[in-house]
Order: C-alpha cells, then structure tokens, then sequence
C-alpha cells in the first residue's frame, strides 16, 4: 500500500474527495470490497458516494462502520487533521487544529482530537518483554478557580518502559485508581509478557509479583537522594511526558480525558525513531476502518470545560 511520503506527496494524494475514498476502501476490503448480504464484489457508486451492490441492491457508504461514519465533514478534510497529528513531532492542540484547518468551531477541533487520540490504541499490540523498569508518578490537576489550584485533583499515573541494552524500547501508561497490589500488578498483567524481570521501588503493592509469573527485582534500601539511580530510565520517560504536556498542551488536560493524552504520548514516543510520517498516517487509517463509530455524546460524556 502507498503512503505519502512527506507533504507535498500528501496533497498530491489526497486533493479530492475521491482519491480519498478510494485509498480509505484499498484499506478497508484488501481484496475489493465485497457486498456484506449476498457477497457479490461488483457495485456501482450514486452521486452521493453510496456503494450499491449490483446484485442486491444493497446500499451502504465507505465510512459506515468507521470511526468516520457519522461526521459530516469531508474525508479530504479529516485526512489533513490526521496528518497534521501525526507530522508535528510534538503532537497539535486544539486550538492549532482549529486554526490551520479553518473550522469555524474549537468544539469540533477537540472533539476531532479526542476520537483521533483513540487511533494510537492498537488493541492486537504486542505486550512489553525482557526488562522492564516501573513506577508511578502523579499528572494532572489543572483545573477551574485561581491559578495553583486543582494540585490535590492529579492521577496517578503508573509507567512500564522497556530497558535495552543501549537506551529504552516501547512504553505502556495508564492512569490507575490507587497505587495499591490490584490495580498495579493488574496493569502489569495486562501489559507485560509473563517471565519479563520487574525493576521497582520498595513499594509493597508490588510484592506479588514473583507469584504471578514475573521475577521481581526490588532495592528495599532505597533512600531518597539515590530514587533517581534506582529507576532512571522510567523517570526519564515520566519527565518527558510532563514536558509534552506542558509544552504541546500548556497543561490545561482534562482528568476526566488525561488517557487519551497518555495514549498518544505513548503513540508517539514508541515511534520515535520511525522515519516516515506516511506510515504513521497509514496506520492511523487501518485503526479507523476498524475502529466502531464515536458519535459526540460519548466523545463529551461527563462533561469538562473545554481546555484543550
């Protein structure tokens, strides 16, 4: 499958409204599309871009099914949202998508943000192996009222990174409820092959790793003045990702939305090496072909105020 390359090869690819479709079924139906009643592959399109099976009849569009199905707004105009996300190296507000898109909306901008933010979720991903470094950190608490305010409102934010032999693999962050045994050992079980080799602090909710499958190496003489010695390459990671929020989204993050933020950190610094921006695009496309619909009243369940 082609991809763009860089932006000029972007804007040759995706001008029209069709080309756009066309690349969005290649990736879709691999071996052409193929009626879901009676199975026939031959079709015709309306003048509205609706498939018609010419056997059945049966009608449908390109994005049914998709992350794009219930939008309004062209494809052509999506694509660049998309590209524009994934070809910045620091990611894109809102309020920058607003801009350099033209929407007439800031609602329309986050809310685009937010189901492209579900994208950098692939759930087939492999788990984290070999060596693994963990710990938790607090992020967050930015909220209405003065300015300092909100600090007791911060998540706990537990992070898995993998340690090579030169500098660090992928990376796994999940906001948990409590730093207790089951909602660490339960991340860790979720992310992490069995057998990999646990560095942590001296923190008992870790204790019972060894009984569920991991060999866990722990300094219970830690003191504070060498924490950082101890876990280095996780801190390292920890102080990047509150960079990044600050920096891209100057900190005004939703508790009730920080996930998605910590997915696409996590999106964007296991591919930090990539070289190619065309393939991060492609693979967000395969994500929203397979990904259900997002309509609005779930993208703005429990409502927040609208900070980027």
């Amino acid at each position: 499958m082609d991809y763009p390359e860089h932006q000029i090869g972007f804007e040759k690819m995706f001008s029209t409204e069709k080309q756009c479709i066309e690349y969005l079924m290649a990736i879709r139906w691999i071996d052409g599309y193929t009626c879901s009643k009676c199975m026939s592959k031959k079709y015709w399109f309306t003048e509205r871009n609706r498939i018609v099976c010419s056997e059945c009849g049966f009608q449908t569009t390109p994005i049914a099914g998709t992350i794009f199905e219930q939008t309004n707004k062209p494809l052509t105009l999506w694509y660049r949202a998309i590209w524009w996300m994934i070809a910045q190296k620091n990611g894109v507000s809102a309020t920058g998508l607003q801009k350099i898109l033209g929407l007439g909306s800031y609602t329309t901008a986050w809310s685009w943000l937010q189901k492209l933010r579900t994208l950098t979720v692939n759930p087939e991903r492999e788990k984290l192996s070999g060596r693994i470094e963990i710990d938790e950190t607090l992020v967050g608490g930015r909220s209405r009222g003065k300015r300092g305010r909100g600090a007791e409102k911060k998540k706990v934010v537990v992070i898995a990174v993998e340690v090579l032999e030169k500098g660090t693999g992928r990376v796994r962050i999940k906001i948990v409820p409590r730093s207790t045994s089951k909602c660490l050992i339960g991340f860790i079980i979720d992310n992490v092959e069995y057998g990999s080799t646990i560095f942590t602090d001296g923190l008992n909710s870790y204790s019972k790793l060894n009984e569920n499958g991991y060999l866990h190496k722990v300094d219970r003489a830690i003191v504070k003045t060498e924490y950082e010695e101890l876990l280095p390459n996780v801190h390292r990671v920890a102080s990047l990702l509150k960079r990044w929020l600050i920096g891209t989204h100057q900190n005004f993050v939703s508790n009730e939305r920080m996930q998605y933020y910590l997915d696409e950190f996590v999106f964007r610094y296991n591919r930090r090496k990539s070289k190619s921006r065309g393939l991060l695009f492609e693979r967000i496309i395969e994500q929203a072909v397979k990904h259900k619909p997002i309509g609005n009243d779930r993208v703005f369940k429990n409502k927040m105020t609208l900070q980027n």
